[in-house]
C-alpha cells in the first residue's frame, strides 16, 4: 500500500519553469534598450582584431584623423578603422555628421539615409571639398538605428553618437588603422575613463590650417555626469575639439581606444568636450547594425607613450 504525498516537488518546478518561459516570450518584444545590458552582452565576444596586410602608415591616405564630407551635411573627422566578417573596411565618424537639421534629441533628429555618399578628403575648408581621396557610403548610424527602434530618451539618446562609413574595395590599399602622431590604438579599454586620466586625440577641423599642431589634442578627463551611465566622458584641453573635429578618435594613456568626440561646451573658465564611450557605442552597433563580426582594428604603429607624456606635462615642442 502506498502513501499519498502532500505535493510533488518536481511537478512544482515544471509548473514554475513553464510560467517563466511564457512570461519571457510575452515580455520580450517590450524590452527597453538598456545601455548596460548592451555592453555586457557584447563583452562575450572579442571586439578587437589585429589584421595584417595594411598599407604602411607613411603611405596610407585613409586613416583615423582625416576629414570627411557627408553629402548634404558638414565636415567631420574620422575616428577608428573597423572590419567585419565579410572583410569590409569601415571608418568611424559621429552620427550627427549626417544630421538633416540640428536637433536636441538624438533619437528623434532626422539623419541622412544609409548609402549616403561620404567623401574622404584632405585640405577641405568651409568653401570647398579640398582634395578628395575616395568616396565611401554611410553604412550605420546610431541615431537612425535608435529612432527606428523607438528609443525615446535616456543616456542612450543623449550620448550614443556613432556612425560607420564603408570604404570602397577600390580604396582598400589606401587604408591604415594607426592614429596620426600618437600611434595606436593598442586595443579597446575595458575600464572606461576616470577623473585625472589623460587622453589623446587627433582632429582635422577645417577651422584650423592644414598641419596645425593644434590638431594634436592632449586632454584630461573630469568626473562624468551621473546621467551619462558610462556613455559619455567629459574632457578639457588647451587645444579643445572644434566643430569639424566631431567624431575624432581618442585613446587613453596606454593607447587603448576609449572614445569619439561628440560635443563642445563652453563654461566660465573652461571649454569642455564630451566623448562618446567607444566600447558601448561599438557594442550597440554590433548588436543592431546587422554588420556581422564588426570589430575595432589595432594600429600598426605603436602608441608613443613618451610623446604622450611630454604633451600632457607641457614639455612638448612642435616636433616631439
Amino acid at each position: 500500500m502506498s502513501a499519498e504525498r502532500e505535493g510533488d516537488p518536481w511537478g512544482t518546478v515544471l509548473v514554475l519553469l513553464t510560467i517563466l518561459a511564457i512570461a519571457n516570450w510575452w515580455f520580450a518584444p517590450f524590452e527597453r534598450d538598456d545601455p548596460d545590458a548592451e555592453f555586457s552582452s557584447a563583452e562575450r565576444e572579442p571586439m578587437v582584431r589585429k589584421s595584417r596586410g595594411w598599407t604602411p602608415a607613411p603611405r596610407a591616405q585613409i586613416t583615423p584623423g582625416i576629414q570627411t564630407i557627408t553629402e548634404g551635411a558638414g565636415q567631420c573627422t574620422t575616428n577608428f578603422v573597423f572590419t567585419d566578417a565579410r572583410d569590409n573596411v569601415y571608418l568611424g565618424q559621429a552620427a550627427h555628421c549626417a544630421e538633416v537639421a540640428e536637433g536636441t534629441n538624438d533619437c528623434r533628429t532626422r539623419t541622412r539615409p544609409l548609402g549616403t555618399r561620404v567623401v574622404f578628403t584632405t585640405g577641405a575648408t568651409s568653401f570647398d571639398l579640398g582634395d578628395p581621396i575616395a568616396e565611401g557610403r554611410l553604412a550605420y548610424s546610431s541615431w537612425r538605428t535608435m529612432r527606428e527602434r523607438g528609443v525615446k530618451k535616456g543616456a542612450l539618446c543623449s550620448y550614443n553618437d556613432f556612425a560607420l562609413v564603408r570604404v570602397p574595395r577600390s580604396a582598400r590599399d589606401l587604408v591604415n588603422p594607426s592614429i596620426p602622431f600618437w600611434g595606436g590604438p593598442t586595443g579597446l579599454t575595458r575600464t572606461g575613463l576616470s577623473a585625472g586620466e589623460h587622453v589623446y586625440g587627433f582632429g582635422r577641423s577645417s577651422l584650423r590650417e592644414e598641419g596645425s599642431t593644434y590638431s594634436r589634442q592632449a586632454a584630461v578627463a573630469f568626473s562624468d555626469r551621473d546621467t551619462s551611465r558610462g556613455w559619455s566622458h567629459t574632457i578639457s584641453s588647451r587645444s579643445p575639439g572644434l566643430p569639424g573635429d566631431s567624431g575624432s578618435a581618442y585613446v587613453d594613456e596606454q593607447g587603448n581606444a576609449v572614445g569619439t568626440l561628440s560635443t563642445l561646451s563652453f563654461g566660465v573658465l573652461f571649454v569642455w568636450n564630451g566623448l562618446g564611450d567607444l566600447p558601448r557605442e561599438l557594442a550597440y552597433a554590433r548588436k543592431h547594425s546587422g554588420i556581422k563580426g564588426l570589430r575595432l582594428e589595432v594600429g600598426t604603429v605603436p602608441f608613443r607613450e613618451a610623446r604622450a607624456y611630454a604633451w600632457s606635462s607641457g614639455k612638448r615642442d612642435a616636433s616631439s
